[in-house]
């Protein structure tokens, strides 16, 4: 199959891998030196959006935010115009649902389908091809394309219309940010108690608080190993998203809105590009720990 890769950072660079692993035919665009393999184990750049729309039956996005997703789709010389009837864009990006589902329904006006399909399990589960991931789109669209994303990930799930994956992506980014929030506040509480947190998250991991979190994040905390598997930044970016969701239905998300403070504040001393594990270090600086 002739498919299209556009956003060859750290979770996109192993999943384009995996895909021309299979055999498929890969044109790539916006190829850095760090995605330059790529293209030695035969994918193909391209100097545009639209070149790689043109070359693809299928165009996979996966970008950091909105506006890079609107931009690569509809600027100039974007995916739109390169597009012909009956070809599918799937956006794995983390995005706005509402937002998405006005992208759905203009890639639908030109004849062509849309998945929205964002991922979850960080850097670890692209290069394991283990992302769990969430599917917005039509029935039997997801039926033709489950074989693809089977490429990349693990346990995969038609959510529901447009914007349904993305909406679940935010509910997930939620789960995640708090929890991430939680098991910091409980290793800096063990620590300033005078245990060891090592093992106190060995102990917490046999119990009810055992959680993929304590054991990925609880880790890397301990370990101080902060290089990103998913930035900061990135991470409040999703939960401003919970943030303007939860305006435009009226309901309050109080601790998803703490944790986005936690994390402007991560951000304000610098550590916006490292893992989201590390926002135990701005809680250790509010404990009055130099970290």
């Amino acid at each position: 199959m002739n498919i299209g890769f556009i956003g060859l950072g750290v979770m996109g660079r192993p999943m384009a891998e995996y895909l021309l692993t299979a055999g498929h035919n890969l044109a790539l665009y916006r190829v850095k030196a760090a995605s330059q393999a790529l293209v030695d184990k035969g994918g193909k750049a391209l100097g545009s959006a639209r070149a790689v729309a043109e070359a693809s039956d299928v165009i996979i996005l996966m970008l950091p935010d909105t506006p890079d997703v609107e931009s690569v789709l509809f600027g100039a010389e974007g995916v739109a115009a390169g597009l012909s009837a009956g070809k599918l864009v799937i956006d794995m990006s983390s995005i706005s649902p509402v937002a998405t589902k006005d992208f759905a329904a203009r890639i639908a006006a030109l004849g062509c389908d849309f998945l929205d399909a964002p991922v979850s399990g960080g850097e670890v589960g692209a290069r394991n091809a283990a992302l769990t991931i969430m599917v917005g789109g039509k029935q039997d669209v997801f039926d033709r394309t489950l074989p693809l994303l089977q490429l990349m990930g693990k346990n995969i799930t038609l959510v529901g219309g447009n914007g349904d994956g993305q909406t679940a992506k935010v509910a997930n980014q939620i789960i995640v940010g708090l929890t991430i929030e939680a098991v910091a506040e409980a290793l800096l509480f063990a620590k300033k108690a005078g245990a060891d947190p090592a093992r106190v998250r060995e102990a917490l991991m046999g119990g009810f608080a055992a959680s993929r979190v304590l054991e990925v994040h609880g880790e890397r905390m301990i370990k101080r190993t902060f290089d990103p598997g998913f930035r900061i930044r990135l991470h409040r970016k999703d939960l401003a998203l919970a943030a303007e969701a939860a305006k435009a239905l009226n309901i309050a998300l109080p601790n998803a809105a703490a944790t986005q403070q936690l994390m402007n504040a991560a951000i304000a001393r610098g550590d916006g590009d490292k893992d989201h594990s590390a926002l135990i270090r701005t809680l250790e600086a509010l404990a009055g720990d130099d970290n």
